[in-house]
């Protein structure tokens, strides 16, 4: 069917016949049900149609097992649409009324859900909500909240009406979702309640106590109201940013609250544009599996991949595992194919180099600093730190700039590794200062200096540590984001432990290239994390690519013009290099120490012209030709490779080199 049109007689046809026994499986014993119910769930993800006019085989019954009744509810809720809606929201109100707690959450959840799927059909949901919190249930009214924000956030400014009757029940929410949709709403609608600033106030009475969920939701809300309603609710923003800040151990909660403190005193309309900024629509359906995901499943119906809704490869271990990924099946590409999914095909072929991440997957807040695995090859990396600037006039009182203290810079230059504030000495010298963090507080009294180097094949990662806090300093740990060329370390992190106060320690970190890979922006950047038993501290360098060139690069000459040859002439970037009065073999011999190898020298018209290759760590080739006029300080370099996105990088290893090193 994969590679039929879906409109045809044949697949129609086909749709009939499959139905029938697929219904009749679930007139067995309940095990079996649960087990055909399974693999129907993603029958109906890939094919609703095929049991578009068997909802009724759905409805629950009342000696069905849970785990039964849980998924046969799923299956109806994919089912529905604007034609059995009725029925099916009918259904839904009498299941919220049975005994069985679990299934009656899922069941008002199921209701939201309708809601969001059929747009049509979202007002008689909401007043089945309304008539389902007016029971004074406790868990119905905790989840008819939360799935009301959901329908808030499908339909905007359409059904606030009902908000007075949320409030009302405000006393009788207990549970951190609940809790936190609650405030949501309190806060998106602030400026429609007229005592907005005093529910939310009520929560803030017990804030330590709340679960983070409801401190995170609460502190934002409170932010929303202050922009809506900024001179009645000054003093409620300030308390909310100081418990957050000040009182709060918590390193999610006190970040966000030091970013809304730093855009309220920086900017108040960059604040509104961030906080109140449109959100987007949530999805019809967000609990669908991936799409390839589930084609993959689909050709495994009727194993247990199908029931654990999980490939194999996730719960077969060993050799076994291995069988499996030989063996794993596809489904065919269907002929009907628009110029949306040609677009995919070569966005995914430009992938294969660099992988591409959504931007939440290189947040180095996510980094576990526990346990690590570490990688047993080599790898390597420079650096460049990027400023963060944080010197802002509080507009809310005086707490803000005492809290964060001055504002500082972090930064790098030459191929050494210096953090702070002023620029880095001299080749081959390490410069040194406070390692500010993300905001600016200052470096709680460790210092860092470093370089990149390559030895023996392996990159290396030199630091000195110095002590400048009162108390001595252990437990040190170091972890890398994912990054476009895998670095990770080789081994821990050996510094002097403990490292006593006004002490400095040196310490050598290998790295590897083995490490899991993220394309990122700049393609160099590198996120690091050091952490010892006071504080971690993030930030972030920019490698020069001249420490990613291995020793294997030099190409014989005959491959070399078969590949310059072979890559297009669009893919050339020609530079100029000023102020090197050098010889040809100078540079040659100054480049060859940083692995790019000369493979052919020629002199035309009393030019000289090297021919020069150069590999990275994950394998990706440069081609380069030097024109070099003796007695000229100016040479011109030609790049060339199949991968655009390092010939930046490329260009600045050579001025690098040839006028630092």
């Amino acid at each position: 069917m994969e590679l039929m049109d879906e409109s045809s007689d044949f697949v129609q046809m086909l749709f009939r016949k499959l139905s029938p026994p697929l219904v009749t499986l679930l007139s067995s014993e309940p095990e079996i049900q649960y087990v055909a119910l399974r693999n129907i769930n993603l029958i109906v993800q890939k094919r609703p149609k095929i049991l578009k006019n068997e909802l009724k085989v759905f409805f629950v019954k009342y000696n069905d097992p849970i785990y039964v009744k849980l998924e046969k509810l799923d299956i109806m809720i994919r089912l529905t649409n604007a034609q059995n809606i009725a029925q099916v929201l009918a259904e839904l109100k009498e299941y919220a009324t049975e005994v069985d707690v679990d299934f009656v959450r899922k069941a008002v959840r199921a209701i939201g859900r309708c809601a969001i799927k059929v747009e049509s059909a979202a007002e008689k949901c909401v007043s089945t909500l309304i008539d389902l919190i007016q029971t004074k249930v406790n868990y119905v009214v905790q989840e008819a909240v939360v799935v009301i924000k959901d329908i808030f956030r499908k339909y905007p400014n359409k059904y606030e009406s009902i908000i007075s009757t949320l409030c009302e029940n405000l006393d009788s929410l207990d549970e951190p979702e609940a809790r936190a949709s609650m405030i949501w709403i309190i806060g998106e609608y602030a400026e429609r309640i007229d005592n907005a600033d005093e529910l939310l106030e009520s929560f803030l009475e017990g804030f330590h106590d709340e679960n983070t969920q409801v401190q995170l939701q609460l502190l934002t809300a409170i932010v929303k109201l202050f922009l809506k309603k900024p001179t009645e609710t000054q003093e409620l923003v300030q308390n909310v940013l100081s418990l957050a800040t000040q009182d709060s151990d918590n390193p999610d909660l006190r970040d966000r609250g030091y970013i809304y403190w730093r855009l309220l005193s920086t900017d108040p309309a960059a604040a509104k544009e961030v906080v109140l900024a449109e959100k987007p629509l949530i999805s019809e359906e967000t609990d669908l599996l991936e799409p390839s995901l589930l084609d993959e499943l689909v050709c495994h119906i009727a194993s247990l991949a199908s029931v654990y809704h999980k490939p194999p490869s996730a719960f077969i271990e060993g050799r076994a595992a291995g069988i499996s990924a030989q063996r794993r099946k596809n489904l065919p590409t269907s002929p009907f194919r628009g110029p949306d999914d040609e677009q995919n095909d070569q966005q995914q072929q430009q992938q294969r180099v660099f992988p591409s991440g959504e931007s939440m997957a290189n947040d180095l807040l996510n980094l576990d600093l526990g346990p690590t695995t570490y990688a047993p090859s080599p790898m390597n990396m420079p650096s460049h730190s990027q400023p963060v600037s944080t010197g802002a006039i509080d507009l809310l009182g005086d707490g803000l700039d005492g809290l964060l203290g001055a504002s500082s810079t972090s930064d790098m230059g030459g191929f050494g590794l210096s953090f702070g504030g002023s620029p880095p000495g001299p080749a081959g010298t390490s410069s040194m200062n406070a390692l500010g963090d993300i905001f600016g507080f200052g470096s709680k009294g460790m210092e860092i200096s470093g370089t990149f180097t390559r030895r023996n094949g392996q990159i290396v990662m030199e630091m000195e540590f110095a002590n400048r806090a009162m108390q001595a300093m252990t437990d040190f740990a170091v972890q890398f984001n994912k990054n476009s060329f895998g670095i990770v370390p080789a081994q821990p992190l050996q510094v002097q432990s403990p490292l006593p106060p006004s002490v400095t320690s040196n310490a050598v970190l290998p790295l590897a290239t083995t490490g899991p890979i993220l394309k990122m922006d700049p393609l160099t950047n590198l996120q690091v994390a050091i952490k010892n038993n006071i504080d971690v501290f993030y930030f972030s360098i920019l490698l020069p690519m001249h420490v990613l060139f291995v020793e294997d690069g030099e190409m014989e000459k005959r491959t070399f013009l078969a590949t310059w040859k072979d890559i297009p002439q669009a893919n050339e970037i020609q530079y100029q290099i000023h102020d090197l009065p050098m010889t040809s073999d100078e540079i040659s011999g100054k480049l060859r120490g940083s692995n790019i190898f000369t493979v052919a020298k020629r002199n035309v018209d009393g030019q000289d012209l090297l021919y020069q290759s150069a590999k990275l760590t994950n394998g990706i080739f440069m081609l380069s030709e030097l024109k070099i006029q003796p007695g000229n300080p100016t040479i011109t370099l030609s790049l060339k490779t199949r991968t655009m996105d390092i010939i930046p990088g490329v260009y600045e290893s050579y001025v690098g080199i040839l006028k630092h090193h």
